[in-house]
């Protein structure tokens, strides 16, 4: 009998240790999407030293996708892990910090005075501390909600107002309104705004019939001006947490706050 009781408990550390290991190693799926996450960034950059932006702007979308991917597989296989967190800012801090600056630079920015391409700077200094005051509070936050606008979002406005232009050069006009939206969107990320994360959308549940007629149909109506009503929608996601600290006056109740995700 106690030979049978030391087995179990030997079995049992043994096992114990396994699940250690386990914890403590790198999950390859979510990893790889990670990677092409920050592969796609740096394609970016390539792309925007030999003035493609078009094809750098697209680039930023593709990595904007892969930034999705993963954190998605990561939730639906519970690999989420600490080490995939920090990878991810990291990927995050290349894609949607730096190459989304850089392009703007290069794109519109060099062309003006020191005032507005210093937004250039202003946009990687408030996607690195967006990134890390959400790491910080991971968590601990309402998750229907992100405070501040998401590098990503950020990122994607970004590519789409290149996309729109087709990379074409800007008139004097249209080159301050692209340093004064850098600023507005950089100080954005690190605003107190409450912006929609989709997290608690259900897209397994049961929907009408008529529900998947007009989704058909919005698909199609996108995909005759993909760039328009990407930056349309972009651009209204990026205002959406002003106009919605202005609708909604009072707070609310958060609900208890889930295990740390990575994004």
């Amino acid at each position: 009998m106690r030979r049978k009781v030391r087995l179990l408990g030997a079995r049992r550390r043994r096992w114990q240790e396994f699940r250690e290991k386990r914890r403590r190693g790198i999950f390859l799926l979510p990893s790889l999407l990670t990677t092409g996450n920050l592969f796609a960034g740096f394609l970016a950059l390539l792309l925007t030293t030999q003035h493609r932006y078009t094809e750098a702007a697209l680039a930023i979308l593709v990595a904007m996708v892969m930034d999705i991917l993963d954190g998605k597989v990561a939730r639906l296989t519970k690999t989420t892990t600490q080490f995939g967190v920090e990878y991810d800012s990291l990927a995050d801090m290349v894609s949607f910090c730096v190459a989304p600056a850089f392009l703007l630079y290069s794109w519109a920015l060099s062309h003006l005075e020191r005032a507005a391409w210093l937004a250039a700077f202003l946009f990687v200094i408030c996607g690195a501390l967006r990134l890390a005051r959400f790491n910080v509070a991971s968590g601990t936050q309402d998750r229907r909600y992100f405070v501040g606008l998401p590098t990503p979002a950020a990122a994607g406005f970004v590519a789409s107002a290149v996309l729109v232009r087709d990379g074409a050069e800007l008139s004097r006009v249209e080159l301050v309104a692209v340093s004064a939206a850098t600023y507005l969107v950089a100080l954005l990320m690190v605003s107190t705004f409450r912006y929609w994360s989709f997290k608690e959308v259900d897209f397994a549940r049961r929907r009408p019939f008529g529900v998947i007629v007009v989704t058909v149909l919005g698909v199609l109506i996108v995909a005759t001006h993909p760039q328009f009503f990407l930056f349309v929608s972009f651009g209204l996601y990026v205002l959406s947490g002003p106009v919605r600290r202005l609708w909604v006056r009072k707070p609310e109740t958060a609900p208890a706050p889930n295990e740390t995700e990575p994004r």
